[in-house]
């Protein structure tokens, strides 16, 4: 192989690895992918009840967790990495967790999908709900 060929390939090689890590997690901003799903933290509080309505729910982006609030005093909480494209939903709004990418939505009930192009449910993420505090459990 000559030096010029190996140069090319060496600069394709490099172009590449860049393109690979430039498409990693995009910080959780909602607009591109969100990653991977939170890592647990046990015990760590993720919202106050008060912040949560009823019939609605809180998208907590730094922990990449959605808290929603199907009926008064029940309170739920799945990973906010919608499972079509890994783009963290941005809204909680008529009964339904919104996905900005390509418009997926989950119910805040159980995070089933109500609409595509996503066809699997959020991940479930577990929580206890004390004195106020809704924490990972």
């Amino acid at each position: 192989m000559n030096a010029r060929r190996r140069a090319v390939l060496a600069a394709g090689a490099a172009g590449a690895a860049a393109l690979a890590t430039g498409c990693g997690s995009s910080g959780g901003d909602g607009g591109g992918d969100g990653g991977s799903p939170p890592p647990p933290d046990d015990g760590a509080e993720l919202a106050r009840t008060a912040d949560v309505p009823v019939g609605g729910g809180t998208v907590l982006k730094e922990r990449k967790v959605v808290v929603t609030q199907p009926t008064e005093g029940e309170f739920k909480a799945f990973s906010a990495v919608c499972t079509h494209a890994s783009c963290l939903v941005s809204t909680v709004s008529d009964g339904s967790i919104a996905c900005p990418c390509h418009g997926s939505r989950f119910s805040i009930t159980d995070a089933a999908v109500e609409a595509g192009p996503a066809t699997r449910p959020l991940p479930a993420v577990r929580i206890s709900v004390s004195g106020g505090a809704i924490r990972r459990a």
